[in-house]
């Protein structure tokens, strides 16, 4: 299968680009600045650009049979950059016919099958404290993602970890059997599994955890 990446040159945009070329995918990595993704890979193509950039969000997508997105915000990103970026994937997607969208946010943001417990709740008030903007962004851009006819799967995370790949964590809803940590290995293990075959999350937002 052919996969394009959004984020690829992030922490955890890197481990979904080694986890689809690992898996015998080819992928095609949208990156900034290209010297931040060292992975060689003859499946490996890149697309330098922004995803404010309508034209390069659309070259990317081009080819794809599934699209997936370790965006996120960092030091001086403008206020609504996941709104801009949703919409440009969405439309580039719709446009060239690919249905499947597997994309990450926090564990901040909320669906009505949540049951956060005492320690969520906290999480979440401190989130909202001390990320307001990036909350109503991460927010937002679901929202736009939800409303479209997209084969969508939005993939929540909680505190994210370096350790290793352990293909043991639990999927479910906020509060229901939920932990507070994950590591970026096995998000991207669930994450690729979404975008690749079968699912019994799409057009739902599943939370993992350890």
């Amino acid at each position: 299968m052919h996969i394009t990446i959004f984020g690829a040159s992030g922490r955890t945009g890197k481990l979904l680009v080694q986890a689809a070329l690992d898996a015998g995918h080819s992928v095609t990595a949208f990156v900034r600045d290209p010297a931040k993704l060292t992975i060689q890979h003859p499946a490996l193509r890149l697309v330098q650009g922004d995803t404010s950039d309508t034209a390069a969000v659309a070259r990317a997508v081009t080819g794809a049979e599934a699209i997936m997105s370790g965006l996120g915000p960092v030091k001086g990103s403008p206020k609504d950059l996941l709104v801009t970026a949703q919409r440009h994937i969405v439309a580039a997607m719709q446009a060239a016919g690919v249905k499947r969208y597997v994309l990450l946010t926090g564990a901040g943001v909320r669906d009505p099958q949540d049951q956060p417990k005492l320690i969520d709740k906290v999480f979440g008030f401190l989130l909202k404290l001390t990320a307001a903007d990036v909350l109503k962004d991460s927010e937002d851009s679901v929202r736009l993602v939800e409303a479209t006819e997209l084969d969508w799967i939005v993939v929540r995370g909680p505190r994210l970890t370096e350790g290793p790949k352990t293909g043991r964590y639990r999927v479910g809803y906020v509060g229901q059997n939920s932990g507070t940590q994950i590591s970026r290995a096995d998000l991207a293990d669930f994450m690729l599994e979404q975008a690749v075959g079968p699912s019994q999350w799409i057009r739902k937002l599943p939370m993992i955890s350890w």
